[in-house]
């Protein structure tokens, strides 16, 4: 799953391209602390909006320097810089520089390329509560997800899952500098799960997550058993587990969902 909310952005923005010309603006080049970082993008139309870069009066402004721009149909960009200081009504302290584009329905299958959402792969391993609350928490987050499950009846309609059995077979399969979760209904499942990812990485080093659900506890169980089958301590250490930021209490999958869709925008983010 790609970010839902970005992709309706894009596809907001290429249904109106087809009725009427636009006007692109992205955020060319960002310095200090600004809204959105570089590459964020809105679609300025005479009467609509799609996208955002962030709001507030920087893009109210950026909004009503498009339609000015719409009016005249440049034939090349036009760049332009916005200190959000006092002048601006803003106290970011920082400098964004947005370039304006005039698109119209010619432009929209390169867009359509250009402005695809970038996602991060992340591969779920369970059908259960949490992992349905997991999977809806990152679709409008970005990442593409690959969720997977021993059982081939636990899936809602419309989710593109895979079935494994045994569960632990996909892992050798899944897309590279994936973040795995480990979630499944058995024990023994994530167990083996947990197995796969580690001889992997010990291969590859291509899983930069490997987040493993449930108690201190059932971590220590684990780990005793992956030691007997040879694991080192520094191999162990890549298994993180419980998963989630510390810190938020509740165990409702909702709440555990919020907690491990943070954790991994830190990955993410550290990555």
């Amino acid at each position: 799953m790609v970010s839902q909310t970005s992709r309706h952005h894009l596809q907001k923005f290429l249904a109106l391209l087809a009725q009427q010309p636009a006007i692109l603006v992205q955020v060319d080049a960002a310095q200090g602390s600004v809204p959105r970082e570089t590459g964020a993008w809105m679609a300025v139309f005479h009467d609509s909006l799609a996208g955002t870069i962030g709001g507030g009066h920087l893009e109210f402004e950026a909004i009503t320097q498009a339609r000015d721009i719409l009016k005249s149909r440049p034939s090349l960009p036009v760049t332009r810089r916005f200190a959000l200081g006092p002048a601006l009504g803003q106290c970011c302290g920082g400098v964004a520089t947005l370039r304006f584009e005039a698109v119209s329905q010619q432009d929209a299958h390169r867009l359509g390329q250009q402005l695809q959402p970038a996602a991060s792969p992340v591969a779920l391993f369970g059908g259960g509560h949490v992992g349905h609350a997991i999977a809806a928490v990152l679709s409008s987050l970005p990442f593409a997800l690959t969720w997977i499950d021993s059982r081939d009846d636990v899936f809602p309609e419309g989710v593109t899952a895979e079935h494994s059995d045994p569960v632990e077979g996909a892992v050798r399969h899944l897309v590279p500098q994936s973040a795995v979760l480990i979630m499944s209904f058995s024990h023994a499942e994530d167990l083996e799960v947990v197995a796969a990812c580690l001889i992997r990485q010990r291969a590859t080093a291509d899983l930069p997550y490997i987040g493993l659900i449930g108690s201190k506890t059932k971590w220590a169980t684990f780990r005793s058993r992956l030691q007997a089958r040879g694991f080192t301590p520094d191999e162990l250490a890549h298994v993180t587990s419980p998963i989630g930021v510390p810190g938020i209490a509740g165990k409702a999958p909702e709440v555990i969902a919020v907690a491990v869709a943070a954790q991994l925008l830190q990955v993410v983010s550290g990555r």
